[in-house]
């Protein structure tokens, strides 16, 4: 009779473990900039990927120094979610938050920040020696080679080749210099949104497994 019952608190458990792994997904950010703030969920879950990494918190504080930074550049007389509008032909696509494996995730995030890394240099044509352009590269290229670390096929994430790279950066240019910058700013907006997300998206992954690795330790008690 014992049996029984540790089995049937054992199945509980089980469901209890599984269930909010299957949340609801996490909507993608559109005007404003993601919270730093982390949820008690979030707190909890296991930390050996790029989710521990400081750059993470690093991004964040250069994203808040931008804002600023935008807001006394144009004397709190443009709005900043305004920048929506000045949309480049290719920005890269976020992790989705639900069927992708966490490689794939990977993948996506090197491909999208190897992207961004020229992006950056239509915002260094319009801001030279900008501090805040300095760290958002910096950031890039050491998430990028965090990333690659991590991945079983690095090799996978290609570049963009110099004939691909110029007709991106043409493709930019506009003949107005307000609408260069503003274009410039949304570069750096969207680098950081999709950073950001990124790093939800490995959270959520590193919950899940984590999650089902209590699942199997469980059922191996009741062999």
């Amino acid at each position: 009779m014992p049996n029984m019952y540790t089995q049937i608190l054992a199945v509980g458990l089980v469901a209890f473990l599984v269930l909010p792994a299957n949340g609801a997904p996490l909507t993608e950010a559109t005007t404003v900039l993601p919270s730093s703030d982390t949820s008690s969920e979030e707190e909890t879950a296991p930390s050996d990927l790029l989710t521990s990494a400081h750059v993470w918190d690093s991004v964040l504080g250069t994203a808040k120094e931008h804002q600023k930074a935008f807001d006394d550049e144009f004397q709190n007389n443009v709005n900043f979610h305004l920048l929506e509008h000045y949309k480049a032909p290719q920005f890269p696509a976020n992790c989705p938050s639900s069927n992708f494996s966490k490689e794939a995730c990977l993948h996506r995030l090197a491909q999208g920040l190897s992207t961004y890394i020229i992006l950056l240099k239509h915002v260094e044509k319009e801001y030279p020696g900008s501090k805040i352009l300095s760290e958002a590269k910096h950031y890039s290229e050491l998430l990028l080679y965090n990333i690659k670390q991590k991945m079983k096929k690095p090799e996978e994430v290609t570049g963009l080749s110099s004939n691909e790279e110029e007709s991106l950066l043409r493709s930019l240019y506009h003949p107005d210099a307000f609408h260069r910058k503003m274009t410039a700013h949304n570069i750096l907006r969207k680098l950081y949104i999709f950073i950001v997300d990124g790093e939800r998206a490995l959270r959520r992954k590193e919950r899940q497994r984590g999650k089902h690795a209590k699942v199997f330790a469980m059922f191996s008690l009741l062999r």
